[in-house]
């Protein structure tokens, strides 16, 4: 390591004596309008520059942009300088953490934000100590949670910048959780870089900074004003501190610290203001909600990422036997690596939305090959002739199976059973046929035909048998072949034989036993598979109606077309809900209790002309909500699944015209498909909209108009559901858009819509619930936008933004509630919603069916489990009250003791379990995080 240079006499006064304090920093984004690689190029450069200059200067403080994955970037290309980091660390020189990347709050789930702190405090300790500061300096806007999450991780300080209301009025506030946690908040009202105008004329820092400290003094009060070093991709001056020096005067004392040391430093004098919750307004810094909603395949797959490591982490937790650690923290890494907020929220280029894809990617195989591995486990305990269905929540419910099989017998005698012998709903969908393959071959060359044959496998499927006779080749097909040998070697030699024997043309016939799609309604334990088998019943029963024990179809056959000629209704009824379809092509649905709502499923598309960060109307905008035409078609008619096809299509303007504030003459149709489906045993309507984007500049919303006008909405976000007014704050250079975030549902009035990822709703006018579906544009920025004074990047391409020729896809499920979303039991339905059963086919030799056992159970109303996963301690268990007043909970499970933990694992208190029960008070809106340990499912 360098040697240090001598110190040099200084000016620099302590922070309970100083008049400003300067803490040198740089925000770093990852990746943005250059990818990742391009960046970490530039970072090793300057915090190589940055090592030399805190070792030449023992006063040298440095602030790391609150994230550990900039240390550990550098540190893969530079790992020789791992000691000289740590030395800067313990002397508290360099400030590291507490997250792993600086994310966007509002485009994970809550869990995701856990694991980015515990990574991020983790890699800092690792190097020497991590910031005791929830640093989160531009992010684009707060959830509501976060004062808590970091209160449980041992974290009682914070400072930020955008999304803070009018109301607070000088540099510090209490930011207040719903369930009451709060940090002391340093808000950074001129960004996080404030200190520097204040350098840009080294010999005028003096002047500058008592102009400074004059202009801003309402905010600062008695307290020394706090100079935020630094910027985007960059490290200060080396010669920042002599600068500093020689600015201070007996009458302007400077301090230098990092983050952490001026807020402990620079006590908090009289009252602050209390600000509570999410942190939306746009009264003094852009939040840029369009991020929201730009290159939707990033949030879906954001959601698949997320969805899939979860789901490994729990069937680990109920069956794994050997460690995955390894492979699930490097999954992790890469999706909190992708949460970042240039990364997931699209606002970056092309190369660099790319390669978040390929990320999420990655990280959704690994996780899907943990979780495979050890289903394996489990379907080797199932008969080849049998399937299983696992489900991953902590409840007990009826989930379908998709399944195909094959059968010699009709279709009518098929019944579905489990291992104990109880039936179960089963509905045939389709058929395939037997005739795979028939063709003519000379007999020179019949050989081409074998060497398609791998081992056994042909046409994926297994070798039954084989018939050579003259002239014919005859290939029986199945999936599973049997305990009969198969001898390829043999086969050859008998064709060579044959074909000699007789030459001349051949017919080649390749069969297969046939295969019926099917579903299967299959009761699951709570954390807990269900084996089952199809087989022809040894008695047919009498052909059952098209309709099952708790559900019916009325007129299947509707021809629909619209035209001016009235025309009946389409209508699927499961017993629970009715759901009509009306000649514009919308839905209908009828509830149980009398609530009904018409009109859902309307599609408004009109101009954009904004960019990635910002929607922006065109100013003599064109709404396109008619159909020209619609078709209407019954496609399924239970009795465990019914589904209406819609499709629609719409005269879509191409683009918007040579005048950006108008769209296009030049139209072309867009078909779009709707699915509405219901399922037996539910009262939901799940909603599946799906096409192929070819225009440029517009966004497309799905409305569901409602029954009365309302004045606020609710939605599901990360750990938490946050009530919004109609209206945005605004006061800054950004219109006050109330496009807002949901993650799991958005609950408005009566009605409430089911997510299966982080969607941007709006509700319009107080009586449409809009939900985007579709937001393209082709900038990253631009420089004059209609909602927003000042660009928030450079003006560059974005053509993958427009998201051409990609097939969209968007899923939801309505419910209707008077009462909302508590008596409707969102909560609970969203994670159903998001959790279909995982399905395997059976590859054991045993011709019985096992039971299985489950494992976590969790039972209390309005109680969310966001974990279930193994870890060196137990099985670690997160539970969240997601209600106003206090919830009882009890969990169930081969344990024998239980342990409290805070959000880093840290022990809280232990206590035993009775007969693996345990109960448990929550706070309201209280994140609880808990360890079952003596974990054994055999004595369970």
């Amino acid at each position: 390591m360098p040697s240090p240079g001598p110190v040099r006499p200084s000016t620099l006064s302590p922070l309970n004596e100083s008049d400003a304090v300067f803490v040198p920093h740089t925000h770093w984004d990852r990746e943005w309008y250059e990818p990742f690689q391009v960046f970490r190029h530039r970072l090793v450069t300057e915090l190589d520059r940055l090592l030399e200059a805190a070792e030449a200067d023992p006063e040298f403080r440095f602030t790391l942009d609150g994230q550990t994955a900039a240390i550990e970037d550098y540190l893969e290309i530079r790992p020789e300088n791992r000691e000289r980091v740590r030395r800067l660390v313990e002397q508290g020189r360099l400030a590291l953490g507490p997250w792993l990347i600086l994310l966007d709050e509002f485009l994970c789930g809550g869990e995701t934000i856990v694991r980015n702190l515990r990574l991020g405090v983790e890699g800092a300790r690792a190097l020497g100590a991590a910031m005791p500061v929830g640093y989160l300096p531009d992010m684009f806007g707060h959830i509501a949670q976060m004062p808590q999450i970091l209160r449980r991780a041992g974290i009682d300080q914070a400072a930020l910048w955008r999304g803070v209301p009018a109301s607070v009025e000088g540099h510090r506030f209490e930011w207040q959780s719903p369930d009451g946690s709060t940090v002391l908040t340093e808000y950074l009202f001129d960004g996080y870089d404030n200190g520097l105008d204040v350098l840009l004329v080294p010999d005028a820092i003096g002047r500058a900074l008592d102009d400074y400290a004059a202009i801003s003094a309402k905010r600062w009060g008695d307290d020394p004003v706090l100079a935020m070093a630094g910027t985007d991709h960059t490290v200060p001056d080396r010669r920042l501190l002599d600068w500093l020096r020689a600015a201070a005067r007996p009458d302007r004392r400077i301090a230098v610290a990092t983050l952490a040391e001026y807020l402990d430093g620079v006590p908090t004098r009289g009252p602050l203001s209390l600000v509570r919750g999410e942190l939306r307004s746009h009264a003094r810094g852009n939040i840029l909600p369009g991020v929201l909603s730009v290159r939707r395949d990033l949030k879906q797959a954001m959601a698949r990422a997320e969805h899939t490591i979860d789901e490994a982490e729990r069937v680990l937790a109920a069956w794994g036997t050997g460690p995955e650690d390894a492979y699930l923290r490097r999954a992790w890494h890469k999706i909190i690596e992708s949460t970042a907020h240039d990364s997931v929220v699209g606002s970056g280029t092309d190369e660099t939305s790319d390669q978040v894809a390929a990320r999420l990617a990655e990280a959704t195989q690994i996780a899907r090959a943990v979780r495979g591995g050890v289903l394996a486990s489990l379907a080797a305990r199932v008969p080849t002739s049998g399937h299983l269905a696992v489900n991953t929540l902590p409840f007990p419910r009826e989930m379908l199976a998709e399944i195909d099989l094959e059968a010699t017998a009709p279709a009518a005698s098929l019944r579905a059973r489990t291992a104990g012998g109880r039936e179960l709903p089963l509905q045939l969908l389709s058929a395939t046929g037997t005739v795979l393959g028939d063709e003519r071959f000379d007999a020179a060359e019949l050989e081409r035909v074998l060497r398609r044959i791998h081992r056994r496998e042909l046409f994926g499927r297994q070798i039954v048998s084989v018939e050579l006779e003259p002239g014919q080749l005859t290939f029986r097909l199945a999936e599973d072949a049997g305990p009969e040998p198969f001898d390829l070697l043999e086969l050859r030699v008998a064709v060579a034989a044959a074909t000699a024997a007789h030459p001349g043309p051949w017919r080649v016939l390749t069969t297969t036993a046939p295969v019926h799609r099917a579903l299967v309604a299959v009761p699951v334990q709570a954390s807990g598979a269900t084996s089952f088998m199809v087989a022809a019943a040894p008695e047919v029963d009498p052909p059952a109606a098209a309709s099952g024990a708790d559900g019916r179809v009325v007129r299947p056959d509707w021809p629909g077309a619209s035209g001016a000629v009235p025309r009946p209704r389409p209508v699927v009824d499961n017993g629970r809900v009715r759901v009509e379809v009306a000649t514009d092509g919308t839905f209908t649905l009828h509830a149980a209790d009398g609530t009904q709502q018409s009109g859902i499923g309307r599609l408004v598309d009109g101009g954009d002309r904004g960019d990635s960060y910002n929607y922006g109307p065109p100013a003599e905008d064109e709404l396109v909500d008619e159909p020209t035409a619609v078709a209407v078609e019954v496609v399924e008619t239970g009795p465990v699944r019914w589904a209406i096809r819609v499709t629609r299509d719409y005269p879509i303007p191409q683009g918007l015209s040579d005048a950006p504030d108008r769209r296009g003459a030049a139209r072309e149709t867009l078909r779009i498909e709707t699915i509405g489906e219901l399922r037996r045993g539910e009262d939901m309507l799940r909603l599946t909209v799906s096409f192929v984007n070819e225009m440029r500049d517009h966004r497309l919303r799905m409305h569901i108009p409602l029954p009365y006008r309302v004045d606020e909405s609710a939605s599901e976000g990360q750990f938490a559901v946050t009530r919004r007014p109609l209206t945005a704050e605004g006061g800054w250079g950004e219109h006050p858009i109330p496009t807002y975030p949901a993650h799991g549902f958005v609950c408005a009035g009566p009605v409430t819509v089911l997510l299966d990822h982080a969607t941007e709703y709006e509700v319009v006018d107080g009586e449409e619930l809009a939900l985007t579906v579709l937001r393209a544009v082709g900038s990253i920025s631009r420089n004059v936008h209609p909602f927003r004074d000042e660009p928030a990047a450079s003006e560059i391409p974005a053509p993958g933004a427009q998201s051409l020729g990609e097939t969209i896809t968007a899923r939801f499920g309505v419910v209707l509630s008077p009462q909302g979303w508590q008596r409707a039991q969102a909560v609970r339905r969203s994670a159903h919603f998001r959790g279909e059963a995982l399905v395997l086919r059976g590859t054991g030799g045993d011709a019985r069916l096992p039971a299985l056992p489950g494992g976590v159970r969790v039972d209390g109303a309005g109680v969310a489990v966001s974990t279930i996963r193994r870890t060196d301690n137990g099985i670690e268990v997160r539970l969240v009250a997601m209600s106003d007043g206090p919830v009882a909970a009890t969990v169930t499970g081969p344990f024998t003791e239980v342990e409290t933990i805070d959000l880093l694992g840290g022990p809280l208190g232990t206590q035993p379990a009775t007969e693996g029960r345990h109960e448990l008070r929550l706070a309201p809106w209280e994140i609880r995080s808990i360890v079952l340990r003596g974990w054994n499912p055999a004595d369970f």
